[in-house]
């Protein structure tokens, strides 16, 4: 355990961003989840939809350093395409 002041507060903070990140790709899983129940389910509307709630979460992760740029690029790329693919 740490015990100088800013150790103690340097773990405070990592445990808190931790905590949040953790959340925010739970949220993005969720919603990668209904994009694709719906296209399962073959519903082009309901993927559509689900999927312009989904890239600006993407997106979001992306900027705050959840995840890596390139990782988000290819999950909205996949999801972009095969909804696309759902549709014609």
């Amino acid at each position: 355990m740490a015990t100088h002041q800013s150790a103690i507060k340097r773990a405070k903070q990592n445990e808190k961003r931790r905590a949040q990140n953790r959340h925010f790709e739970s949220m993005v899983k969720s919603s990668v989840k209904k994009v694709r129940e719906a296209i399962q389910k073959k519903d082009v509307e309901a993927a559509k939809k689900a999927l312009l709630k989904t890239i600006p979460l993407i997106q979001k992760g992306c900027s705050k350093g959840v995840f890596h740029k390139n990782t988000s690029a290819r999950k909205i790329s996949r999801l972009t395409r095969a909804v696309n693919a759902l549709s014609s």
